[in-house]
């Protein structure tokens, strides 16, 4: 079963990291892995949002957005829009983007360099609102609960994740890019620069968000239009026109799918421009860690067994803070990409082991219950 759904994932990965080490030796290697690994880390609630809603999908549409969906995810979100995030910001047409970081990498990596004050701003600002809309929203399930409490009571005011990043913004104008870093170890004043980007970057994820919950209304409307179709069937005996209303549902599941893979891709695209600037190494990285995407959700419409740990979905936003943190610091301070993507791992294996014990507290607890259930009867019976 493993091997069935994580076969491709597994031969992507062997054949992406033997590409790294051709084009960039070990070092390319290390770079890849680690890539891979945040965003394979950063996947898990994707997969487990797509399990949820692909279950109610046909055979049909399931199949289509495992095949068409991750090709627009790779090729569209991994490999394009990180060209289009440096041509934007180092003011240059897409194809000299590309040209230069294939052909002349030093100039390129002068240009990223220069240009990643406004790349950190966009992203850590999108990355930390991902985190703050989850932090003050108030979850049955809290991971960290003497933190997570009093956030969630925080989160009743309305506009609180909007005003704190416009804070965090002016913060980080004020201080880290008053000196921001650019290629030869010099220092300039990208205020202005930083604060155009991260307004940018705030605006992109409210777009995101406004059309994640647009696709989810109108699956919604779908849904209940089913609904409504079923009873009135039975009421009428009519036989209800089952295949345009599944069609219709499916399509607005397909198209909700879409936009909440580009909101999840978002995160890994920006964060790796926290670990390296390397073009090529970005999209073998993030490419592999897209295919575990689709083998993730594969395996959980199959078996659903990642639902159990349920603090997985803490974890990786915490993560995605941590990267918010890190990209705004890296406006000013090089931050070496071992730490950037260690701080992603470390945090999920937390989450994870955190799920584990839970797990097995749980199964304990109800082990002792039902042994005093069985007691209880025997005395009964007696």
């Amino acid at each position: 079963m493993i091997l069935k759904t994580f076969g491709w994932s597994f031969a992507v990965t062997a054949l992406g990291l033997v590409a790294a080490v051709f084009y960039g030796g070990w070092t390319g290697f290390g770079v890849v892995a680690i890539l891979s690994i945040l965003e394979i880390s950063l996947s898990f609630d994707n997969a487990v949002v797509n399990a949820g809603i692909l279950k109610k999908m046909s055979a049909f549409w399931q199949k289509i957005f495992l095949t068409i969906g991750i090709l627009i995810a790779v090729f569209g979100m991994r490999l394009v829009f990180p060209v289009v995030i440096v041509a934007v910001s180092a003011k240059i047409g897409p194809i000299d983007a590309v040209d230069l970081a294939l052909s002349d990498k030093n100039r390129y990596q002068e240009l990223v360099t220069d240009a990643h004050p406004s790349i950190a701003a966009f992203g850590g600002m999108f990355l930390l609102m991902i985190f703050l809309d989850f932090i003050f929203e108030d979850r049955d399930i809290k991971w960290l609960g003497w933190l997570e409490r009093p956030l969630a009571k925080l989160g009743k005011v309305d506009m609180l994740s909007v005003c704190i990043a416009l804070i965090v913004l002016m913060i980080s104008a004020m201080t880290f890019a008053t000196n921001a870093h650019q290629h030869g170890g010099a220092h300039v004043d990208k205020a202005q620069t930083v604060l155009i980007s991260g307004v940018a970057g705030l605006i992109t994820y409210m777009i995101v968000g406004g059309l994640s919950g647009y696709f989810e209304g109108k699956l919604e409307e779908e849904e209940e239009r089913e609904h409504e179709a079923e009873e009135e069937a039975e009421r009428t005996g009519k036989k209800k026109p089952a295949i345009v209303l599944a069609g219709q549902a499916a399509f607005f599941m397909f198209l909700y799918l879409e936009v909440l893979d580009a909101s999840f891709s978002f995160d890994g695209v920006i964060g790796a421009f926290a670990v390296t600037n390397d073009i090529v190494l970005m999209a073998l990285g993030l490419g592999v860690g897209a295919m575990y995407v689709r083998s993730l959700t594969v395996y959980l419409v199959r078996q659903g067994t990642l639902d159990d740990y349920v603090y997985l979905e803490h974890g990786a936003h915490y993560a995605i803070g941590a990267l918010a943190a890190i990209l705004l610091i890296t406006i000013q301070y090089e931050i070496h990409e071992v730490i950037t993507g260690s701080v992603g791992v470390i945090l999920i294996a937390w989450s994870f082991w955190s799920s584990v014990r839970r797990n097995k507290a749980l199964a304990a607890a109800e082990g002792k219950a039902s042994g005093s259930d069985e007691k209880t009867e025997v005395s009964s019976g007696v």
